[in-house]
């Protein structure tokens, strides 16, 4: 399912528990490894980013070298690059791994700052908004556990949730996870609406039909179970309360989605969600499923 992993560190904690996720995930899906530090050098002179240059590599060479043993301890096959660029933190990283022809993206949700920083924290949903490639976001307390025996998947009906829905099922597939399925009205809107019961009805008769949309969608695949529900709350909120609440091993989730009163923005609401969980979340783009 996935032929090379890319993954982003700067030897933090979550970019230790990122590096741990990504060699997981490569050993289980018999993947390749490249792991990249990066280093922006936007308006700085030469002798500054010379300076800076020598500094990265003193640091980032023993991070590096220390993946590469890992990764051969597991057979893993790893290159790692130290890459300097002009551009932001998260093109670079975009640009890497459609150089380099990786399928994921495996990052970090929190990281240093400052000339010696690469792409984590803010800078992961920076990441997963323009990616071509799916994302996985993890925290120093939310490493992947490749033997998943759960996915969550939201869905609103759009093209991204039909791209996350899409990859979840071939996860499940792959794995012998189970998959649970979600469709969360928000209330907000419609908090002293005259028409507040219809607005409910029909919302919740929307969230029906994109629910049942992805189970269609599992028909042809080899499940072990689904689950589906349709939530009501901040969808957001919701999710990741969904999650916890089933122990979820994954949430994946598309970065775009409807707009307006009968549908939640999944692209918003995925960013609230990565900032949330507890545990990993994989993002992606209908173009990812293309």
């Amino acid at each position: 399912m996935y032929d090379t992993i890319l993954v982003p560190t700067d030897g933090s904690e979550p970019a230790t528990a990122a590096v741990e996720s990504a060699l997981a995930l490569a050993d289980r899906f018999d993947a390749s490894l490249r792991a990249i530090n990066v280093v922006e050098f936007a308006d700085l002179s030469d002798e500054v980013a010379g300076e800076t240059s020598s500094h990265v590599a003193e640091r980032a060479t023993p991070i590096l070298e220390s993946i590469t043993e890992r990764a051969a301890d597991r057979g893993i096959p790893v290159s790692t690059e130290i890459v300097e660029t002009t551009d932001a933190v998260h093109r670079a990283i975009v640009d890497d791994a459609a150089d380099h022809d990786a399928d994921l993206i495996v990052m970090g949700t929190h990281g240093r700052t400052g000339l010696d920083r690469i792409a984590l924290g803010s800078v992961a949903e920076r990441t997963l908004r323009v990616s071509p490639v799916p994302v996985v976001t993890v925290s120093e307390d939310a490493s992947v556990d490749p033997d998943l025996d759960s996915v969550l998947v939201p869905t609103d009906g759009s093209e991204g949730a039909d791209a996350a829905a899409d990859h979840g099922i071939a996860l499940c597939e792959a794995t012998g996870a189970a998959l649970h399925v979600v469709h969360v009205v928000d209330l907000t809107p419609i908090w002293g609406s005259a028409e507040s019961a219809a607005i409910l009805d029909a919302l919740e008769e929307s969230g029906r039909r994109a629910v049942d949309d992805v189970i269609r969608r599992t028909q042809a695949a080899d499940l072990r179970s689904t689950e589906a529900s349709v939530l009501s709350g901040t969808p957001a909120r919701s999710i990741v309360d969904y999650a916890a609440d089933h122990d979820v091993d994954l949430i994946v989730m598309g970065t775009h989605g409807r707009t307006g009163l009968d549908r939640y923005l999944l692209g918003s609401v995925a960013e609230h969600v990565v900032r949330l969980a507890d545990r990993p979340v994989l993002t992606l783009s209908p173009s990812s499923e293309d």
